[in-house]
């Protein structure tokens, strides 16, 4: 499908950087209908504690879908306890599986501090090459700025901010307000 059929996708960038021991998932705050900033400010990076294991996602796409995944996550998390790879591997199934699921506009970047995963509506859970990913309308600028940042001297957190500052200079569906949440190390 074109992304003119899912509106959602237009309206954020999200990335997590694995690096020295530590992840770190980093997201914009604006929020964007067609062409409008509705609001700058908006936490689409969440810390999850399912069973007292710490567990960070951000998510791109339609918001009301991707809380509806962070719920079936937590819930997964929950039964999976310690286990994310395969609690992401069962809200993928899931998620593919269920009519209801299926309709769901949104992407996820989770981790736990040990793996960094993207989960998508496709029935992937993905685990990036180059410890860097990167979902959302501008998360391919954010993934090629970050790549090329990993290899240098900057920790994880100052690598996810310069990737964001890039893809914000670039993308109008981008903003330089972050969330930031660090996990490991």
């Amino acid at each position: 499908m074109a992304d003119s059929d899912f509106p959602g996708w237009h309206g954020t960038t999200i990335i997590g950087v694995k690096k020295g021991g530590e992840v770190v998932v980093a997201g914009d705050g604006q929020v964007s209908l067609g062409q409008t900033v509705i609001k700058g400010t908006a936490r689409k990076v969440r810390r999850l504690s399912p069973g007292g294991h710490d567990v960070v996602a951000g998510f791109a796409g339609s918001t009301a879908d991707a809380f509806t995944l962070l719920e079936r996550l937590e819930a997964k998390l929950e039964a999976t306890p310690g286990q994310l790879q395969r609690a992401c591997v069962e809200l993928a199934k899931d998620w593919r599986t269920d009519k209801y699921l299926q309709k769901l506009e949104a992407m996820l970047i989770v981790t736990d501090g040990a793996d960094l995963f993207v989960i998508t509506g496709a029935g992937d859970v993905l685990e990036p090459e180059h410890d860097v990913a990167a979902i959302g309308s501008g998360g391919n600028y954010a993934l090629a700025a970050a790549r090329a940042l990993i290899d240098g001297p900057d920790d994880a957190e100052t690598i996810a901010r310069r990737a964001m500052a890039i893809a914000s200079d670039i993308c109008v569906y981008t903003n330089g307000n972050l969330t930031v949440e660090k996990i490991g190390g």
